[in-house]
């Protein structure tokens, strides 16, 4: 039996563009075949166990031949696999996806194309270009500056586009921009027609160069422009300097490194990228299961019997109820012990499995929920944390009284392909959710690690993770007085705005 080929379009380089349709395919891949330009978290929804081949042209060059393309979309879908087609924009603009249709048609297998935001239409808007305005023009003409084998020259009528009056928009047209301009001149176009040159469009690389048509092909080359780049010549072009937003984001160009567990980054990377930041994930440990899971599993048994249970962080929450449940546990077992949980984010992980939390204290660290539990002598309490953690929370309980069981539901390991500090290039800030992370990261490689915290901004979640980045001499210049991911995010957008305001 045939599988089945989705043309997908991935919009273009924010992949948060990718339709709902996309998405849902792309779970459902066996295949997938993408383009180069295509944002490689993209490739995340897939499955795990799902291949993922790179066919797209990179610096110009065919990787993969456009034939040999087909006949790997077609062979797949024989075999009875499900084959995701990820293209760059729209799959049919400009993108080769109505050939790659026709393939599919021809061999008699089942396709359904999922359109996608060109970037004909986004890479102009997140520039602050209308392509149509009801006081400037009311028509667009979309080209292409790579028409195809069949043409060696731009094969257009040049006299009538020098006399349109809507917006002209070329794709992969920046490095013929000069002779663009050249036949528009000579058919009549003005030229002080403005022209717009955008590069890394929708990406936290986005540059944009705004200039006329006699000029356009020497303020690219001054700029440094090369594709991917979109160009859009005409008059709503010099709306840029009034409605551009994008490049105004607070942290738009600003290189963050985050350095929390792959599985746990995903809230703080995007709040970070909602502010225009380009997020570099460097995970410093990974998430595992306990060392001793025979003595997790006996807790288990008397949990009940506590008086206090203290979680101390979402990874204790998620590891602690998930083993208890799966155990056979009943949740209702735990209907006479109160609970404590240290920060907010904490607190809504356990309410997340119905049950409630008695205390959460002011601050989000040990030493004040100490403060809030009261009077604990005689009481008996299990801690369930990680496997290394601070001890000043069972030691003080136990100096007031307490009978305290630490019970270690996770460790922490260092990542077993831990990302090369090299490969962050000169971040502008590197960013510390715990004093795991910064020990972690410095341990990596000590020298180059030390090297990039001399010289980025630094941003620490709170005081503990601050004191120990002081322990190898690095004094964090961000710092929330709220311990939690949204303060932390919030207050390096801070940082970068009023900086960026001072310069």
């Amino acid at each position: 039996m045939n599988g089945k080929v989705y043309l997908v379009g991935a919009g273009p380089g924010d992949p948060k563009l990718l339709t709902r349709r996309g998405e849902e395919v792309l779970g459902e891949a066996d295949v997938v075949l993408y383009d180069a330009l295509v944002d490689p978290r993209l490739l995340e929804l897939a499955r795990d166990d799902s291949e993922h081949i790179l066919v797209g042209k990179r610096h110009g060059k065919v990787t993969v031949p456009q034939e040999q393309i087909e006949q790997m979309m077609v062979e797949s879908a024989a075999e009875g696999k499900t084959v995701v087609r990820l293209k760059g924009g729209d799959p049919f603009l400009f993108g080769r996806g109505g050939e790659e249709a026709q393939a599919c048609h021809q061999a008699g297998i089942h396709f359904e194309v999922v359109p996608g935001v060109t970037s004909a239409v986004a890479v102009p808007a997140y520039a602050g270009i209308p392509l149509t305005h009801r006081e400037i023009n009311s028509s667009v003409t979309i080209l292409t500056g790579q028409p195809g084998e069949l043409h060696y020259t731009l094969p257009y009528d040049w006299d009538a586009l020098a006399n349109t009056k809507g917006t002209l928009v070329f794709l992969m047209a920046v490095l013929k921009i000069e002779a663009i301009a050249a036949k528009l001149l000579e058919a009549g176009m003005a030229g002080d027609t403005p022209v717009a040159v955008i590069q890394w469009g929708a990406t936290p690389r986005q540059k944009t160069v705004v200039a006329t048509l006699s000029s356009v092909a020497e303020s690219i080359e001054e700029a440094e422009i090369r594709p991917p780049a979109v160009v859009v010549v005409g008059q709503v072009a010099t709306l840029a300097s009034e409605i551009s937003w994008y490049e105004r984001l607070p942290l738009f160009g600003k290189r963050i490194v985050v350095t929390r567990a792959r599985h746990q980054a995903a809230e703080f990377a995007d709040l970070l990228e909602r502010d225009g930041a380009e997020v570099l994930l460097c995970p410093t440990f990974e998430v595992m299961g306990p060392e001793d899971p025979k003595a997790v599993a006996d807790a288990f048994d008397t949990a009940g019997s506590y008086d206090w249970l203290i979680l101390t962080s979402v990874n204790g929450v998620h590891r602690f109820f998930h083993a208890y449940l799966g155990r056979g546990k009943d949740i209702r077992e735990l209907a006479d012990v109160d609970i404590a949980a240290i920060g907010p984010a904490t607190t809504a992980a356990i309410e997340a499995f119905g049950i409630r939390v008695s205390v959460t204290p002011p601050e989000y660290r040990a030493e004040s929920l100490l403060d809030a539990l009261g009077d604990v002598s005689g009481k008996r309490i299990m801690i369930a944390r990680a496997e290394v953690a601070r001890e000043v929370l069972p030691d003080t309980l136990r100096e007031r009284g307490a009978s305290v069981d630490v019970v270690s539901t996770y460790r922490t390991v260092v990542p077993a392909e831990p990302v090369p500090l090299e490969t962050l290039g000169l971040p502008d800030m590197i960013t510390f959710t715990s004093s795991a992370t910064v020990r972690n990261f410095v341990n990596a490689d000590e020298r180059r690690a030390l090297e990039l915290l001399s010289r980025a901004d630094v941003a620490s979640i709170g005081p503990i993770t601050s004191a120990t980045l002081r322990e190898f001499g690095v004094e964090p210049t961000v710092e929330p007085q709220e311990f939690t991911i949204p303060a932390l995010a919030e207050c390096i957008s801070r940082h970068f705005a009023k900086r960026d305001t001072v310069k």
